[in-house]
Formats: structure tokens, C-alpha cells, sequence
């Protein structure tokens, strides 16, 4: 196998497991292109992205963009045998799409067709999915809709939030990446089109994450997983926002109206329009995080949530 010599784009905390695999591997990381510096924390510190702190620690050079289109130049020049992205969060266009002499790929965390987009692990989760995984395909100009050069499946677990399956999934998705790239490589990868209707995961808003307790349990449940952490599950209470950090369908407590708020069997439960759902931890307005059996101590007299 002749390495390769990589531009990698990428620029959450899900991106680093395959910039570190690559970085460890046989293959040149030339370069590594990002979203800018962005304000964090209570102060707005400047903090570069998870990706650029891993690059500039190996000493890699860093091309900070919110767009591609003016580095592109920049990035043609690299010279570089393969792009590779994974949640670099901008798209890429002609003519650096086609420069890289065996073109960009694509690490994605979903079984494409499924979940095109922007939140596919935040959409698996909310539609009750049982099976998820990563795909690893070649970039055309339509969204997620290259060929395919590997995929892996991936239980979704009962339990798990969007949060920690994207965790999962990051860490398996490198292994599948770093074995494309090496196949690639050594000319052993054949790409075949995607099969099947297409599914759609845009980016998640604030107003995906309220909990509508008329609807039934296991829905909301699955809402709730799927929107943890970003963008987080609420409700409102007493007119100001309630956040609901943990919870779980609540069995053996009987029927509760939607929204009604109750301690049956030692759970602090809410009415949906079937199975109560437990709540386990909470934050309400202006308060830090509790576990709601705390919450529920503080609170006299009837409560709702809606």
C-alpha cells in the first residue's frame, strides 16, 4: 500500500477519532480544515474547535473557514490524493471537489440512504429506529448522495441518548474510515449506488425538543432521547421553560391525564395519552440540573405540565 496524502475536514468532538486514527496511520494529514474560533462558556472565551486543538497539538497546519470557497485555492495546492470529511459542517463545491487526485469522501453516521443530513443520529433516535451504523461514501454535489464505499451497522440500544450513540458511533465510524481510506489505497474498494428511498435529518431546533404530553409515551421518550443533549427536551411550567434531562417510560402506575404530574410508586411520572413517562432528572427555570425526585419535595399543590 502507497499512502496517501490527505486534506481532512472536519470540526465537533465527533470528528477527532478519525482525524486521530488518521493522524496514526501510514497516511499523510497535510492539512486539516475547520469551522473558525467560536465563543464559549459564561466568559465567550474564543475556543477553537475539538478538531483544531487535536491537529495543532500533532502539528499539523490548520486552515480555519466557515466556507471553502475562498480557501480553496489554498487547498488545491496541497496537492493532495483524497479530501476526507467528517462533520466539518459547510459544503464542498468545484472545483476542490474534483481536485484531490481520487476525489472526497464522506464519513457519515447513518445507513444511507437513511438520514441524509445535518442530525441523522438525533432523527434515528426520535423515529424509534432499532438499527443505526456509519457509511462511508464518495462526495457528489447532492447532499449525502455519493456512492457507497463501507457501511457498519450498529444497535441504537434502549436506552441511549443522541449523545452517547453519537459517542459510539464516532469511534466505530473511525475504524470503518481509516479501513476505506486504506482500501482506497491499495485499490481494493469498489463504490455501488445507494438503494432505497432516502430519509431526511436536518439540523434540530429548539422547537424539536418540547415534549407535547398528548402524544403517547414511547414517542415522547424517543423524542426525548433523541434531542439530548442538543437542542434538549422541555415542556413548560407555570409559564417558563422546564427541562426534562432524563427519563423513561413508567410501568405499573396506572393512568394519569397528559401533562399531570404525580409520585405513583415512588416515581415522579407525567399523564401522556397512554403510558406515563418517568421523570428522572430535570432542570427548571433559573435552577441548575436535580434529580426529580428533589424537584418533586420543593412543589405544593397540583402541577401540569404543557
Amino acid at each position: 500500500m502507497t499512502p496517501l496524502r490527505l486534506i481532512f475536514a472536519g470540526s465537533p468532538a465527533a470528528a477527532a477519532p478519525s482525524l486521530r486514527r488518521l493522524l496514526d496511520s501510514p497516511h499523510e494529514v497535510a492539512a486539516v480544515v475547520t469551522r473558525p474560533d467560536t465563543p464559549q462558556g459564561r466568559k465567550r472565551v474564543l475556543t477553537p474547535t475539538p478538531v483544531a486543538q487535536l491537529a495543532e497539538e500533532a502539528g499539523v497546519p490548520v486552515v480555519r473557514a466557515a466556507r471553502l470557497a475562498p480557501v480553496a485555492d489554498e487547498l488545491i495546492a496541497l496537492e493532495a490524493d483524497l479530501g476526507v470529511v467528517v462533520a466539518y459542517g459547510g459544503l464542498i463545491r468545484e472545483p476542490l471537489l474534483s481536485a484531490p487526485r481520487l476525489g472526497w469522501i464522506n464519513l457519515h453516521f447513518s445507513l444511507l440512504p437513511a438520514w441524509r443530513g445535518a442530525a441523522p443520529v438525533q432523527h434515528a433516535l426520535i423515529a424509534g429506529d432499532e438499527t443505526t451504523g456509519a457509511s462511508v461514501f464518495r462526495l457528489v454535489e447532492e447532499l449525502d448522495a455519493g456512492p457507497l464505499l463501507a457501511t457498519e451497522a450498529t444497535p441504537v440500544g434502549r436506552h441511549s441518548t443522541a449523545g452517547e450513540l453519537l459517542t459510539r458511533l464516532a469511534d466505530s465510524g473511525a475504524e470503518l474510515l481509516t479501513r476505506t481510506v486504506d482500501g482506497l489505497a491499495d485499490g481494493t474498494l469498489a463504490a455501488v449506488e445507494q438503494q432505497g428511498e432516502p430519509s431526511f435529518a436536518p439540523k434540530l431546533t429548539l422547537d424539536d425538543g418540547r415534549l407535547d404530553w398528548t402524544r403517547p409515551g414511547a414517542e415522547l421518550v424517543a423524542r426525548l432521547r433523541g434531542v439530548t443533549p442538543e437542542p434538549g427536551a422541555w415542556t413548560t411550567l407555570d409559564g417558563d421553560r422546564f427541562k426534562v434531562l432524563a427519563g423513561a417510560l413508567a410501568h405499573d402506575v396506572g393512568p394519569l391525564a397528559p401533562g399531570a404530574v404525580d409520585l405513583r410508586a415512588g416515581q415522579v411520572v407525567v399523564g401522556t395519552a397512554d403510558t406515563p413517562v418517568e421523570l428522572t432528572e430535570v432542570q427548571p427555570a433559573g435552577k441548575k440540573g436535580m434529580r426529580a425526585a428533589d424537584w418533586w419535595r420543593g412543589r405544593q399543590g397540583a402541577t401540569v405540565l404543557s
